[in-house]
C-alpha cells in the first residue's frame, strides 16, 4: 500500500496558500504544519466552546467531552488506558515535573542514566538531580557514528539505577533506537524506562503499549496538532511517584503530573490528530473493524513507508559528498528523516541562501548542544538540519538535492 501524497497533502491547508506557494518545507522537527482536522476543531472550540468545561450547561458539557475525547482516542491509539495520557504546555516542562516527582521520590544512592545522543528537554531536568544528591550517569553515544550501543548501557545498569532516559531518536541523529529492546533491558535491571519520542512520533504514533516504555513523552505541535505537551505514564509509576498536582486530584493518574491548569482550547484540538488518523486509514482501505490502536499502527506504517522511499536521494547526496558530514546513519530504514549535516560552510548562510530557492530549513544547535559536541562539532556555528514527513512529495526532495548541489 503506498501513501496517496495529493490526498495527504489536501488534508493540510498550507499546502493551498499563496504566501506558501512554491516552498517546500524541511524544517518539520522543529515543528509541523496543522491539519485540517485540528484546525477544525481547534476553531469549533473558540467560537462555541469557550467557556469553562464540564459544567451542565451545553457549551460547557460539549467542551468537556471534546477534552475527553482527546484523551480517549488518543490514548487508544497509543495503546494505553485512558489515564495514562495527560497534556501539559510542552514536553520541556513535562519532564521538569517528573523530574521532580523522581526527586522527591528517589533515595540517597540511587541513580538514574541520560544519554547525550537527546535532545536538552529530556536530558537537563534529569541531569538537575545531581543537585539533589541522586547519580546521574551518562550513557554515551559513539562520536563516529551517532549510535547509542545497548551493550555500553548494560554496564552502566545495576540494582541502583532507577530510571533510565533516553531518546526513541535524537532530533540530530536520527536513528531510531530499539525501544523495545533498550526497555525490556532496563525492565530486567529493575529499572524504569522514560523514552523521549518527541523526534520519532511525527513519522507515526508508536504502539507505547507493546515497545513496554513506562514513560513516552512527545509535542502534538509536532504531530500536526496544537502547541501542548502529550505523555504518558504508565500506572504502575504514576500511582507510585508523588503528586505534582493538587491535592485533591491526587486520585486522578491523568492530573498528578500536570500541576499548570489545562489550556482547554489546545487539548480539545488534539482530537483532531485522532480524526487525521482515521481518516487516512480509511482512504487507504484499512480494515473497517480494526481498533483504534490497529489504526494507528496502519497508518504509522505507511507514513515511515513513505519516507523511507523519498528519503536515500537526499542520503546519497551527503554521503557522496567530500565536504558534508551525515550524521547518523545513511540507510533510509534505520533513521528518521530528521537529517543534520556538518559543512564547511556557515549553515545560517547555507539556509538564508536555500531559502532563496524556496527552501525552508534550519541551522544551530536545535537544544541538542550534547550530541554535537560529542561529534567534535562547532556548536555555536551547528549544522544544517533537513527534516521531513510524510506529507513531504518525491519533487521537493528532488528540489531540495538541487539546490543543495548549488550551495554546499
Amino acid at each position: 500500500m503506498h501513501l496517496d501524497i495529493d490526498f495527504v497533502r489536501q488534508q493540510f491547508p498550507a499546502f493551498s496558500q499563496p504566501t506558501l506557494k512554491d516552498q517546500a518545507f524541511f524544517e518539520n522537527a522543529g515543528g509541523s504544519y496543522a491539519c485540517q482536522q485540528v484546525i477544525d476543531r481547534l476553531h469549533r472550540f473558540y467560537t462555541q466552546r469557550k467557556v469553562q468545561p464540564y459544567s451542565s450547561y451545553e457549551a460547557s458539557r460539549l467542551g468537556g467531552e471534546e477534552m475527553d475525547d482527546a484523551q480517549l482516542r488518543l490514548a487508544a491509539i497509543l495503546g494505553v488506558e485512558t489515564d495514562e495520557v495527560s497534556f501539559g504546555p510542552s514536553t520541556t516542562q513535562n519532564t521538569y515535573v517528573l523530574a521532580n516527582a523522581f526527586a522527591n521520590w528517589l533515595k540517597d544512592g540511587d541513580s538514574i542514566i541520560v544519554t547525550n545522543q537527546d535532545h536538552e528537554a529530556n536530558t537537563g531536568p534529569w541531569r538537575r538531580l545531581a543537585d539533589r544528591g541522586i547519580t546521574v550517569l551518562e550513557w554515551r553515544l559513539n562520536k563516529d557514528t551517532g549510535h547509542l550501543d545497548i551493550n555500553d548501557l548494560q554496564k552502566l545498569l545495576d540494582d541502583r539505577v532507577k530510571l533510565v532516559c533516553f531518546p526513541h531518536c535524537s532530533n540530530v541523529v536520527g536513528e531510531i533506537n530499539d525501544v523495545s529492546k533498550i526497555v525490556g533491558l532496563i525492565h530486567s535491571s529493575g529499572a524504569f524506562a522514560c523514552v523521549d519520542g518527541v523526534s520519532y512520533a511525527p513519522h507515526g504514533l508508536p504502539n507505547v503499549g507493546k515497545i513496554g516504555a513506562d514513560i513516552y513523552m512527545f509535542s502534538s505541535y509536532k504531530t500536526y496538532g496544537p502547541h501542548q505537551g502529550i505523555m504518558v505514564v504508565r500506572k504502575a509509576l504514576g500511582e507510585t511517584l508523588p503528586n505534582q498536582g493538587h491535592y485533591f486530584n491526587a486520585k486522578y493518574l491523568s492530573k498528578r503530573f500536570t500541576p499548570a491548569g489545562p489550556d482547554h482550547a489546545q487539548i480539545a484540538a488534539c482530537a483532531g490528530i485522532a480524526d487525521y488518523i482515521d481518516t487516512l486509514h480509511q482512504h487507504h482501505g484499512g480494515s473497517s473493524s480494526a481498533s483504534a490502536t490497529e489504526r494507528g499502527e496502519f497508518v504509522h506504517d505507511l507514513m515511515r513507508a513513505h519516507e523511507t522511499q523519498i528519503m536515500p536521494p537526499l542520503l546519497e547526496w551527503a554521503s557522496n559528498k567530500n565536504s558534508v558530514r551525515l550524521l547518523g546513519p545513511d540507510k533510509a530504514g534505520l533513521r528518521a528523516p530528521t537529517i543534520a549535516l556538518d559543512i564547511k560552510q556557515d549553515p545560517k548562510d547555507v539556509t538564508n541562501k536555500l531559502a532563496q530557492k524556496g527552501i525552508m530549513a534550519g541551522s544551530g544547535d536545535f537544544y541538542a548542544v550534547r550530541a554535537l559536541e560529542a561529534h567534535d562539532i562547532d556548536t555555536s556555528k551547528g549544522v544544517l538540519r533537513l527534516s521531513f514527513v510524510h506529507y513531504t512529495n518525491r519533487e521537493e526532495i528532488e528540489k531540495l538535492v538541487d539546490a543543495l548541489d548549488c550551495f554546499v
